[in-house]
């Protein structure tokens, strides 16, 4: 026997929502579309509250919020239909209107407790994305509902009130939903329906609004997208997916600017001079102020997100620079830095008259360390004698001063490399024994070090220091060799034998 699917109870609501929602508008006015309007409404309350205990979801007072306003808003639905079928009366303001209001605020409240649960609430960048949208829509809103429903209201101070209460609400809505848009984390079905839900809610309000307004609303249609509204939010807290989704991604992990992000925000930063545009266009009652304004709060956030993302590549170069001169195992400076620094050492030592000496150090029969251990022994091993050297050489004061410097970096493999300014070979040697017994977990070093003679290239010097190393693995290993003068033939290096042990 199959097991039942985990989303079925989403699949059954959402088909039934939907059919019940197209019966609904396709109903004539009147009482019976309005009880059916109701049980709607209240059904899709109840599932709510079924999802969300069912699902025990990680940030439930989001889901709480969320619930309560879309039952606050079915509780003013219902409250209008009885003033209307019941009591045969139509009063302004109404009860209903301050229900209505105060759903907004719950659900922008719960929407909000999904974006800090989402870590949004640290992210600069979405937080300024979400602002300049939100400044395009209220130039439309007020440009479309609030100035005209100003006018509309006349002196009714409760009129003028509604007038700029209910888009002021959707704006609020809005702004939220970018909001949330604008969040990392997993896109979830339930995620995605939330998002709907509130789209849906916004467009059958303004659409409300303006046909109430211009005198066109006659209920059918555009009753639908409540409808759907109601089904969509019930049928994200129903879906599986609704317990995860406050898995965000930190606001650590920052605001990714894709290309769609990019044009979604040209097109809200066009929109103040796109509506000035189209008023020149159609001969409608120019809005300089609103337009002006908004385009300079507008030009503002845009240069704030600019530097932001400016800040952001700045960080970014830093830290591939970081990465591009550090050893991304042991922390140290890598090979291609420690060229680059006895390069300038060289320089520095030339001008000052300090002596030079280079280092290089192995670890004894690392393979046979890896191969008893394993490798992950090995690069703890790497790592920790990298972190005891450095520590030896700050108690040790080999870079006490200002003509001192010692620069440990790491060559590859098992090999280190040690530069040293301002000592002189014998002090070198000493420095590299002292390093040498502070090598963890019983390891041995070899190590060689050769003094620059003032004429030769870094490529010489490394050369001479590595031969010594040579000499010091061939000769018995745990023990440092110093390297000879250049040679002046073909000889090769010669090698001073120093110490064991």
């Amino acid at each position: 026997m199959s097991r039942a699917r985990p989303d079925t109870p989403f699949r059954l609501h959402l088909a039934v929502g939907v059919v019940l929602s197209l019966v609904c508008v396709l109903l004539p006015v009147g009482a019976g579309r309005d009880a059916l309007y109701t049980a709607i409404s209240f059904g899709c309350v109840a599932v709510m509250v079924v999802g969300v205990r069912r699902h025990a979801p990680l940030a439930p007072g989001g889901w709480w919020l969320v619930t309560a306003g879309i039952a606050v808003w079915a509780c003013a639905d219902l409250l209008w239909a009885v003033y209307t079928w019941v009591l045969g009366t139509s009063p302004f303001p109404s009860p209903a209107d301050v229900l209505y209001l105060s759903s907004y605020v719950l659900i922008a409240a719960g929407f909000w407790r999904f974006v800090r649960a989402r870590g949004g609430h640290g992210d600069r960048e979405g937080l300024i994305d979400s602002a300049i949208f939100t400044v395009g829509f209220v130039l439309i809103s007020w440009v479309l509902l609030m100035r005209p429903g100003l006018e509309a209201a006349g002196d009714s101070t409760a009129a003028r009130v509604l007038a700029a209460a209910y888009p002021l609400g959707d704006v609020l809505l809005l702004a939220l939903l970018v909001r949330l848009l604008t969040t990392a984390g997993a896109r979830t079905a339930a995620f995605r329906w939330l998002v709907a839900a509130n789209a849906l809610l916004l467009v059958a309000d303004s659409a409300y609004q303006y046909t109430s307004m211009t005198g066109t609303y006659s209920g059918g249609l555009t009753s639908l997208p409540w409808l759907l509204g109601y089904v969509a939010f019930a049928a994200a807290a129903l879906h599986p997916s609704m317990r995860h989704l406050a898995d965000g991604g930190g606001a650590e992990g920052g605001t990714r600017f894709t290309r769609g992000r990019l044009a979604a925000l040209t097109l809200a930063s066009l929109v103040s001079p796109g509506t000035l545009l189209l008023q020149l266009a159609v001969g409608a009652q120019l809005e300089a102020w609103a337009v002006a304004l908004s385009s300079v709060v507008l030009f503002l956030l845009v240069v704030m997100r600019m530097s932001g993302l400016l800040r952001h590549l700045e960080g970014q170069a830093s830290r591939l620079a970081d990465l591009a001169r550090t050893d991304a195992l042991t922390g140290l400076p890598n090979r291609r830095t420690s060229d680059a620094e006895l390069e300038r050492l060289q320089t520095r030592s030339r001008a000052e008259g300090s002596p030079l000496c280079v280092a290089v150090l192995d670890l004894d029969r690392f393979k046979a360390f890896n191969d008893t251990f394993g490798h992950q022994a090995g690069d703890r091993l790497l790592v920790q004698s990298a972190q005891a050297w450095r520590g030896a050489l700050e108690a040790g004061g080999a870079a006490a001063g200002p003509d001192r410097t010692a620069l440990l970096g790491r060559w590859g493999g098992e090999e280190f490399v040690l530069l040293l300014l301002g000592h002189d070979l014998p002090a070198s040697v000493a420095v590299v024994q002292a390093l040498a017994a502070t090598t963890p977990a019983g390891q041995t070093v070899s190590a060689g070090v050769a003094r620059w003679d003032g004429l030769e290239s870094a490529a010489e010097v490394f050369g001479r220091a590595d031969a010594a190393l040579y000499a010091a693995k061939t000769g018995g290993r745990d023990q440092v060799r110093a390297a000879g003068p250049a040679p002046v033939a073909e000889d090769g290096p010669a090698v001073e034998p120093v110490s064991r042990g």
